[in-house]
């Protein structure tokens, strides 16, 4: 028996241990305490929400957190933590830890429940603890942000504005068309023609009460002052228009940022009234400013001058208009076209033939028509010119492949 003592022994201890770790395994769990749900909003003393830092909960006076909750982009923030009375203390990403913003006093998180507690410095008990200077330099704050939300309101309707009157000037621009789709093709050419002045009316006097509000809103707005010259043109007030015009240059000029666009047009809008009124050199000055101003719409800006000629029968300038379009762009087929129509009202008959003799360019320019645009609107005509006159019409128009 005194040998077996030592196996005895240890089969106590081994029991002992095994009901040790028996009793352990059925013991419960520590149960968890019951939280709740916290969220809210932070703003700064002018009212704007804050847009980072972090909101703790804290059961000592805000000297340590016991839970963070970080503030995104918005000024939100929400989190969960045990139910209980805290204070709710706001921090700027640079405060000190042992440093806070605001507070706010025994906010109750409850079990099961999402309590909303916002951090708003613009309230009075924030404001009435800060000192003069600061609250001189808050409402210095107040006043500039003030002024600045009412600045950008009005950018703001400033370019609805533009956008609806570049749509008006493209509803004007396509008159014929919709004159057409409204009338249907039983229409006769007169009510067509007074559909079309109905509808261009319509638009740009719609254009033009816009911009003259808006140019008393924002007068340094260069493209507002030639928006409004441009849907006075299509009202044929020309006088005023050639007025907004040169505003619309003067105040771009001036500007920090010129916008040569602003600039090319207006000066392409003074052109088109010198040449309705039959003031050549004053027009064709004009057009050469736009295409000097703005290069890279120089043969837009020409190819309307030789347009405008077109419109008000003025042959010799036309074909000068013409020629200067065809040199700033010598693939546009219109130039071409334009040139061709103003030297052929220089066309005799030859009493021997009855055919038309052309004068000298008259061909060349309808054959590069021709040659450009063998479908065009003018082809038609084009052609029956050119072979009226005996030319023969060469054009290197191939088919496309189908």
């Amino acid at each position: 028996m005194v040998r077996d003592a030592p196996k005895e022994k240890n089969m106590k201890r081994n029991l002992s241990l095994w009901l040790g770790l028996l009793a352990f395994a059925l013991m419960p769990a520590l149960a968890q305490a019951p939280t709740g749900k916290i969220h809210g909003h932070v703003t700064n003393p002018t009212g704007a929400a804050v847009n980072g830092g972090s909101v703790s909960l804290s059961t000592d006076g805000g000297h340590s957190a016991k839970f963070t909750f970080q503030i995104d982009a918005n000024g939100d923030y929400k989190g969960e933590a045990p139910a209980g009375t805290y204070m709710v203390v706001y921090r700027a990403p640079d405060t000190p830890a042992d440093k806070m913003i605001d507070s706010i006093d025994n906010v109750k998180i409850v079990v099961g429940q999402d309590v909303n507690q916002d951090v708003d410095m613009s309230r009075k008990e924030y404001i009435d603890k800060l000192s003069p200077e600061q609250k001189k330099q808050l409402e210095d704050l107040k006043k500039h942000n003030s002024e600045a939300m009412k600045a950008n309101e009005v950018i703001k309707n400033l370019n609805a504005d533009i956008k609806t009157a570049n749509q008006d000037f493209k509803d004007a621009d396509t008159a014929q068309a919709t004159a057409l789709q409204n009338l249907g093709a039983s229409a006769t050419k007169a009510d067509v023609e007074a559909k079309v002045t109905e509808i261009k009316a319509a638009k740009y006097t719609d254009v033009e009460t816009m911009m003259l509000k808006d140019t008393v809103a924002k007068a340094d707005a260069s493209v507002l002052w030639a928006d409004l010259a441009q849907a006075q043109i299509g009202l044929k007030k020309f006088d005023e228009a050639e007025a907004n015009y040169k505003k619309a240059l003067e105040v771009d000029i001036a500007s920090k940022k010129p916008n040569i666009g602003v600039q090319g047009s207006a000066q392409s809008g003074l052109g088109e009234i010198y040449a309705r009124a039959g003031k050549v050199p004053e027009a064709t000055a004009a057009y050469d400013a736009a295409a000097k101003v703005n290069p890279t719409a120089a043969a837009l800006y020409l190819k309307n001058e030789a347009v405008i000629y077109f419109q008000t029968n003025n042959a010799d300038a036309q074909v000068a208009a013409a020629d200067e379009a065809i040199k700033a762009d010598p693939t546009q087929a219109l130039p071409y076209y334009l040139k061709g129509a103003g030297l052929v009202q220089k066309a005799t008959v030859d009493p021997k033939t009855n055919m038309i003799v052309l004068p000298p360019g008259c061909a060349e320019a309808y054959q590069k028509y021709i040659e450009l645009a063998p479908d065009g609107p003018y082809a038609g005509d084009v052609k029956a010119i050119l072979q009226s006159a005996g030319q023969k019409i060469a054009s290197t128009y191939k088919a496309p492949k189908k």
